[in-house]
């Protein structure tokens, strides 16, 4: 069955302090079911984080927030990609009344079975539900020939590049793959991407498209197309050709399938369950699938970009966000759209989104902020930021965040590092 995707609008949050907090991934596409700025050079010395008013889309017209949860709780609605991950960086200590927007607008889509009069022509999307979860299946932590260069053209699409650096993600039922978008209508050299179908649920090997995929610890995707979806969504991964075989799409940038990411910051799990930040495929399908897993007592490495040398979504910067589960949550579970053991509180409805990026002066920006556009689940333990940092930032049970219910952010020099720790209440 088809689903017909419905005008994608920009949609403005309003910051009503001195600054806005960093985007979720940033305009959250829903679908009913069938189913940069730049980062602009300052000194850092105070975070300011403002609350945002997130406005819900569907096709052009606005849907209250209550409506939205109602349909995401009713499992009328699925989010299925988000756009734009940016940072507004924190002001510096003299501001104190000034505002700005942003783009942070969450997009619904009918479904299958709905009424669907309201629509784009030539884009469509398949099976729009995430995969079952897999209580059998694992993903490996690491992959072999990290530094090797992908045989452009000579690997079937069927075949997981895993010798190539590239992590399989066995349990989400993609072949290994993070996620795929078939583009059937699509040729080499098109400026942009019109016709898409993310196939979500059903594995169709050899189809044309683009076939995304997760890297090793620290490591983030490197390949990525110059052509981006017609009204904004975000394409990743190599190409699989009409002879069924992978390309590289960014080979004239690098041949290689992994880049490693900013070093300087960990993750220290003081606590004895495991847990685990999952970072959002983007570009690609922008489901939060990306596996971080945490054990307990373990410390594990936070991939960061350097968001001036990264994917660009039309002309903006962007950056890394991570969707924090609760503890006793493992990445298997948790790394999923829909979160079988929590749907409410997992998943992407996990409580808590860490988002990092480093600016073009050196400066990292780390955040920690509530899910609360789809979430009102709240996490088990605390998040501390520690280190090289310009200003307090954490989460703590019982308490909030630092600065304000909204959230907080701290600098990172260039050149230094940051702990983030786990620890019970």
């Amino acid at each position: 069955m088809k689903a017909s995707i419905v005008n994608l609008a920009v949609a403005a949050s309003v910051a009503t302090s001195a600054a806005a907090q960093p985007h979720r991934h940033a305009h959250q596409h829903l679908h009913k079911k069938h189913a940069d700025s730049p980062v602009e050079k300052r000194e850092v010395e105070t975070t300011y984080v403002a609350a945002t008013v997130t406005q819900y889309v569907l096709g052009d017209k606005s849907v209250s927030p209550e409506e939205a949860s109602a349909g995401l709780d009713r499992g009328l609605y699925v989010v299925v990609g988000e756009t734009t991950p940016t940072f507004t960086p924190p002001p510096a200590p003299a501001a104190t009344t000034s505002s700005s927007s942003k783009d942070d607008g969450v997009f619904l889509q009918l479904s299958t079975s709905a009424s669907s009069s309201s629509v784009v022509p030539a884009t469509s999307t398949y099976s729009v539900a995430a995969a079952s979860s897999s209580s059998s299946s694992s993903y490996s932590t690491g992959a072999t020939g990290i530094d090797a260069d992908f045989p452009d053209g000579e690997i079937k699409c069927s075949q997981f590049p895993s010798d190539y650096g590239a992590v399989a993600l066995d349990y989400l039922g993609y072949g290994g793959y993070s996620g795929i978008q078939i583009t059937p209508k699509f040729s080499l050299g098109d400026s942009v991407i019109d016709y898409i179908e993310t196939y979500v649920s059903t594995m169709i090997f050899g189809s044309s498209g683009f076939y995304s995929y997760a890297c090793p610890e620290g490591y983030v995707k490197s390949q990525w197309p110059s052509a981006q979806g017609a009204t904004g969504q975000s394409i990743g991964g190599l190409y699989c050709n009409s002879d069924g075989y992978l390309e590289l799409t960014r080979g004239d940038v690098t041949k290689k399938l992994c880049e490693k990411g900013v070093e300087g910051i960990t993750i220290n799990n003081k606590m004895s369950d495991v847990t685990s930040f999952c970072r959002t495929d983007y570009p690609g399908t922008e489901n939060m699938v990306i596996p971080l897993g945490i054990d307990g007592g373990s410390t594990r490495q936070l991939a960061n970009v350097e968001s001036a040398n990264y994917y660009v979504w039309e002309g903006k910067k962007t950056t890394l966000q991570y969707y924090v589960n609760k503890a006793g949550v493992s990445a298997e579970e948790g790394c999923q759209w829909v979160c079988a053991n929590d749907p409410d509180g997992c998943g992407d409805k996990a409580p808590i989104v860490v988002g990092a990026g480093k600016s073009a002066d050196g400066i990292t920006y780390l955040s920690i902020f509530p899910n609360s556009a789809v979430s009102s689940a709240k996490l088990d333990y605390n998040i501390d930021i520690s280190g090289d940092i310009t200003s307090e930032c954490y989460y703590h049970v019982g308490e909030g965040f630092a600065v304000s219910d909204a959230g907080c952010t701290t600098g990172l020099s260039d050149g230094g590092s940051a702990v983030i720790t786990l620890s019970k209440a």
